[in-house]
């Protein structure tokens, strides 16, 4: 799910990203027997995602492609982001997808494989709460925060709040 979260979120604003998985959830997850508010389906199998039409739910085509293809790798087991995998190796795979750069790769490493030590550089966000903090040289700050820099990366997030 964060995966596919991740690259539904690319270039839009985490608004429009929650109402993307939204749609993408009401097309092709398993309805809820107990809905709670807006919360009808359950987030979608990558198998579910690989056949749905994602023309429906209103984003770029080249990004439907991503999403389609990397739901593809996850169900057939070509990518895995499980507990335990290498992360190095998932890493290489995402980055193996078109339209998977190397932030969305990162991001989902931090996030989805829980490593602690993934420093997102470019990150418009990390930028500003560096500068903020009077930070002019992200590299040399990142490099005294190993092997914690994930844990750094959503304190400066916080901090922009």
């Amino acid at each position: 799910e964060l995966a596919v979260r991740a690259v539904l979120g690319q270039q839009v604003s985490l608004v429009a990203a929650r109402r993307l998985a939204g749609r993408l959830a009401g097309l092709c997850g398993e309805p809820l027997t107990d809905p709670v508010g807006d919360l009808t389906a359950a987030f979608p199998s990558p198998a579910a995602i690989a056949e749905a039409d994602l023309a429906q739910i209103g984003m770029p085509e080249a990004r439907r492609t991503t999403v389609r293809t990397l739901a593809r790798a996850l169900a057939d087991g070509e990518i895995s982001l499980e507990p335990g995998v290498d992360a190095d190796e998932a890493e290489r795979a995402l980055l193996g997808i078109r339209g998977i750069g190397p932030w969305t790769a990162a991001y989902i490493r931090m996030r989805g494989l829980a490593d602690r030590d993934v420093f997102l550089a470019t990150d418009l966000g990390v930028r500003h709460a560096l500068a903020a903090l009077g930070a002019a040289d992200a590299a040399a700050v990142a490099g005294r925060w190993r092997p914690w820099r994930s844990y750094a990366v959503q304190h400066l997030w916080a901090g922009l709040a």
